[in-house]
């Protein structure tokens, strides 16, 4: 094992300025799959659970959804919600039990709500309630992105470490391009995210500035 005395941060640019991997690239067809930007962990003036890494996060995750919409191309929202009796939540939620708990995000409660600086088409954009890390896991968006023909996956939200990751390595497993916008994402300290953004770079995905996500799209409108 490599030991360091440099912190996740400075790896991290390092690895940006210098990738040690090539590219999975874009396809031809994406999805854009926002992971749990609800105010549970959106909102740092309300909640302690929330976290904040660039403060335009929600605003660039916006933009995303608009460009998406206007390719006609899926959007979909993840949030986690759970019984009252928080049986839902397994083993997962065993570990504490207070007022902030994961399986005391109550279904209809603020901390389950999207946050509002973000405008979902809930007409035409797609809604899943999960209750596990991976957006894949036990929801129907495997079969969404089978029936919309993508090939590549788009992924923002939170955390970095958890619920980012646990979904882009299940994008990878399922065969598609997976893309983090690295102002979309983001974690409770910067150690996590950082340390997560290299992991992904490495092995799961190609993590880019949000910037040349815009490109991409509004090159598949020309």
């Amino acid at each position: 094992m490599e030991t360091s005395n440099k912190t996740a941060r400075e790896i991290y640019l390092e690895l940006k300025a210098n990738p040690s991997r090539a590219r999975f690239g874009f396809g031809d067809k994406a999805i854009l799959v926002n992971v749990d930007p609800q105010k549970a962990y959106t909102r740092t003036d309300l909640f302690k659970t929330a976290y904040e890494t660039d403060p335009r996060q929600m605003e660039y995750t916006d933009t995303l959804a608009k460009k998406f919409r206007a390719l006609g191309w899926p959007v979909v929202w993840t949030h986690v919600a759970y019984m009252e009796s928080g049986e839902d939540c397994g083993v997962w939620g065993t570990r504490t039990d207070t007022p902030d708990s994961l399986q005391n995000i109550k279904f209809g409660s603020e901390r389950s709500e999207f946050d509002d600086r973000l405008s979902i088409d809930r007409e035409r954009d797609v809604i899943y309630c999960k209750k596990m890390p991976s957006a894949f896991f036990e929801t129907q968006l495997q079969s969404l992105c089978v029936w919309h023909k993508v090939d590549t996956v788009v992924i923002t939200g939170g955390s970095t470490s958890g619920c980012i990751r646990a979904t882009a390595v299940d994008s990878l497993s399922r065969g598609y391009r997976t893309i983090v916008p690295e102002e979309c994402v983001s974690d409770k300290h910067e150690s996590y995210h950082f340390a997560n953004l290299t992991d992904l770079a490495i092995k799961y995905a190609d993590v880019l500035e949000v910037q040349e996500v815009f490109d991409w799209l509004d090159s598949k409108r020309g």
